[in-house]
């Protein structure tokens, strides 16, 4: 080619009439190429064996959370603020300023505290059953120590032989206190006169007894007394039956029950 031709038409964007450019100097041709055919290359060896080789290569190490980088400044990633930790709840305020062991320690404390309040709220009540039960026993021994004594100062009272009227005046003494004591010694001279002169002979037997009231200190006794009475004037004797209720009282000194009252009431 030796040139181009004068006048080109060329679009313009602004006018859709085509804009014409006049005068235009053509310039050198531009030579042509030639193209040459030419064979690809093959490979000195198969594709086949190129992949069995691939496949024989190691393996990489699979990239774990650890082994990642960050990416980007590092001034940057310096100066991003640190995240606060999180304020501990009273709990666990408690326990980090507990040092190492306290907390077996405590709980071992805590443990022995209650073990010795339950051992002291044991003994305590242990103490107050065996108290009651003491209480309970002593009175109880006290009633029957005071049934006995009155049997027996029944028994005294209605039992005098003109043969044997001092010792038996004396046993009834021993076993009296206060009033009764008191009105049976200013009437023993008539009481022992009556007996020798009426040659009297009795003896006689309870047949019940029962507690009125009692505790360890006082009680009042009911004892049904049968008895044979002879005399001058009954040489063979009669039968007599008495209720006699005795008020005794038990003496600090010798734990001995006396009698305080005596009367007859049937």
């Amino acid at each position: 080619m030796t040139g181009v031709p004068e006048e080109v038409a060329m679009p313009n964007r602004r006018n859709p009439t085509l804009k014409v450019i006049k005068g235009a100097k053509a310039g050198p041709a531009t030579p042509r190429r030639r193209l040459v055919s030419r064979a690809v290359p093959t490979s000195p060896e198969p594709i086949e064996r190129v992949l069995e080789r691939l496949d024989r290569e190691p393996v990489e190490d699979p990239i774990e959370a650890g082994d990642l980088t960050v990416v980007g400044d590092p001034a940057e990633v310096e100066d991003q603020p640190e995240p606060e930790p999180a304020e501990p709840e009273p709990a666990e305020r408690d326990a980090a300023a507990e040092p190492a062991g306290a907390g077996p320690s405590r709980r071992a404390r805590a443990l022995v505290a209650l073990l010795v309040v339950l051992l002291a709220a044991a003994l305590a009540g242990a103490g107050v059953q065996g108290h009651r039960w003491y209480v309970d026993r002593a009175t109880d021994q006290a009633r029957r120590e005071a049934v006995a004594a009155a049997r027996q100062a029944a028994v005294n009272f209605v039992s005098v032989s003109a043969a044997s009227v001092d010792r038996d005046l004396s046993r009834i003494t021993a076993g009296a206190t206060g009033d009764f004591k008191d009105e049976f010694t200013r009437g023993q001279a008539q009481v022992r006169s009556a007996v020798v002169e009426n040659k009297v002979q009795s003896q006689g037997t309870v047949l019940r007894a029962g507690l009125v009231s009692g505790d360890r200190r006082r009680a009042v006794v009911l004892v049904a007394v049968d008895a044979t009475v002879r005399n001058v004037k009954a040489p063979d004797g009669r039968p007599s039956h008495y209720r006699i209720q005795l008020d005794l009282v038990r003496d600090r000194d010798s734990g001995d029950w006396l009698v305080t009252r005596l009367q007859f009431v049937g």
